[in-house]
């Protein structure tokens, strides 16, 4: 492929190794590659959807039905597949929650279009119908969205509960739902009217231990740390919290610094000095009025027993974005020069005490005033169990932000798919040329999101899909699968709600892989490079062994 005769000599064009598939062949194999990652994906999505368990590398398991999580794990290699990869890790980052959704689509839109394009329809044609038909659903979905009052928080919990429902922890969703929504709506804080959330303020731990109805909502921060010194007290009321950015050390010379001692009374006073300097350290800090000191750095052992004998706590090497969060969620301000500390600086809480969970001691920080961070403390039987907890309530945090943000809701259960589906078939009746077909595809792979959810409930989704078109043609629009039940049903009856932000989100990032991978028609990929032969007897690979930047020593 890479060279061609002129006037009998070769001519390379691209180096040795390199290979190029183009046309027909290009667009199949994309399309191949990205088919099999939704196939992947599929049986995971519902109530009824299943668990994959997943291998890495090193032998760590992780069991998920969370889609990202799924597609992050696989190791992906093929590069269209990698595309849907990136449609999963969008949907979470923009929405946090349809992320097997948004695959199984892209995956549907693309094997459809293969249909088009072995009937001679050129790609762009496919790409102009999908916009359309993209463009359509969206305001679809504006029209049929339910505006909600944010001062009610039944649909919060609703939309909470029904992200959870898909995934192991589905017997406790309204019990966890419940904590998403408080936590939420703890640290959302408003602005010109709209409402902000951030997902990041509301810190989750995990400790293996108990079961998941024992999961708890904490006013504040709880640390994964001890306290530092054993003679500090293991329980502190109305605590002042100084959060320091800075070491209760000495500081060690820059230089290297020699000291000529002549006498054991020289050693003494310079033992003496250090210590008045530690000491002098704490007496700033104490100044101030903390009781409680909680330092990114490190806390020098004389320090610790300086702080311990006038009793305050000290927590030492917390992490920076704990730092942050008990800057939010006690009111303090994080202060890297112990010289500017003032009262004014402090953090407030009702109680920071020592308490064992699990086989670990962490240091709850509770009781803040009106907390801007708090902590959801997870518990759970089993390792995996804590960890698929945590994704969980990611989705549904998520949820809650996405409706605190924008408070518009639709109903679940393929309703909103299977109603934009409807439109979009009317709607290709009336556009010319042979768009209306890729608007008709756009449709038809909607409602894989139907066929699916009855796929998976072992229901038959050749008879819930007439159902549903039937349903939908009479102008229920809430018309969707009740897994649970096994029936048609309409969806608002039993509470199964998501937010309108990610079903636009899902339309927006499906549309986009499927039209981003259609375009490409010539794969060019450059040859791999060739590892050199390992030097007898071991050592580095690739001549490494000699002098500086790989040249052999000595030349």
């Amino acid at each position: 492929m890479s060279s061609s005769q002129a006037g009998g000599v070769p001519v390379l064009v691209l180096r040795e190794g390199a290979n190029r598939s183009r046309g027909r062949e290009a667009q199949h194999s994309n399309i191949m590659a990205a088919k099999v990652v939704a196939e992947s994906i599929r049986s995971a999505l519902g109530p009824k959807g299943m668990d994959k368990m997943l291998v890495d590398s090193f032998g760590d398991v992780t069991i998920t039905s969370d889609g990202r999580t799924i597609l992050d794990e696989m190791d992906v290699q093929h590069p269209a597949a990698k595309m849907l990869v990136e449609v999963a890790k969008t949907q979470d980052k923009e929405a946090g929650d349809g992320t097997t959704s948004a695959v199984i689509i892209a995956g549907e839109l693309l094997s459809r279009a293969e249909e088009l394009i072995d009937k001679n329809i050129h790609p762009t044609v496919i790409i102009d119908g999908y916009r359309k038909a993209a463009d359509k659903a969206l305001e679809t979905l504006e029209k049929i969205a339910i505006p909600i009052d944010l001062k009610s928080h039944d649909y919060l919990k609703k939309a909470a509960a029904t992200s959870m429902g898909s995934k192991i922890v589905a017997e406790y969703k309204d019990y966890l739902a419940d904590l998403a929504v408080k936590a939420m709506l703890a640290v959302a804080e408003k602005h010109d009217g709209a409402y902000k959330a951030d997902v990041d303020d509301v810190k989750v731990e995990k400790k293996t231990g108990e079961s998941l109805a024992d999961t708890s909502l904490i006013n504040g921060i709880v640390l994964d740390k001890e306290i530092v010194h054993s003679g500090m007290p293991k329980r502190l009321e109305k605590a002042k919290i100084a959060l320091l950015d800075a070491s209760l050390e000495n500081e060690k010379p820059e230089m290297d610094a020699k000291i000529s001692i002549e006498s054991p009374e020289q050693i003494e006073a310079f033992l003496k000095q250090e210590e008045t300097m530690l000491k002098d350290m704490v007496e700033k800090v104490l100044a101030s009025g903390a009781n409680v000191i909680i330092c990114q750095k490190g806390i020098d052992d004389m320090a610790q027993h300086f702080l311990a004998r006038r009793g305050v706590i000290a927590i030492r090497r917390a992490k920076k974005s704990d730092m942050e969060k008990l800057a939010r969620a006690t009111g303090g301000k994080i202060v890297s020069n112990i010289d500017a500390l003032a009262a004014s600086d402090l953090g407030y809480a009702a109680l920071v005490e020592e308490r064992r969970t699990g086989d670990d001691k962490m240091t709850y920080v509770e009781g803040c005033k009106n907390p801007k961070s708090v902590t959801l403390l997870i518990r759970g039987g089993t390792q995996r169990m804590t960890a698929e907890a945590e994704r969980s309530i990611h989705d549904g945090l998520c949820v809650v932000r996405d409706l605190i943000e924008e408070p518009k809701i639709v109903a679940g259960g393929s309703a909103p798919e299977m109603e934009m589906a409807s439109v979009l078939k009317k709607y290709a009746q009336t556009v010319q040329g042979r768009e209306q077909l890729a608007i008709t595809i756009f449709a038809e792979s909607l409602e894989a999101i139907a066929t699916t959810l009855a796929e998976n409930a072992g229901l038959d989704p050749v008879d819930i899909l007439s159902e549903l078109r039937t349903r939908h043609e009479k102008g229920e629009t809430w018309a969707g699968i009740d897994v649970l039940a096994g029936k048609v049903e309409d969806m608002t009856k039993i509470n199964v709600y998501e937010p309108l932000a990610v079903k636009k989100q899902i339309i927006k990032s499906a549309n986009e892989a499927a039209t981003m991978i259609l375009k490409i028609d010539d794969v060019i990929a450059s040859g791999k490079m060739k590892t050199p032969p390992m030097p007898p007897g071991g050592g580095m690979p690739g001549g490494m062994g000699g002098g500086m930047g790989g040249y052999p020593g000595g030349e």
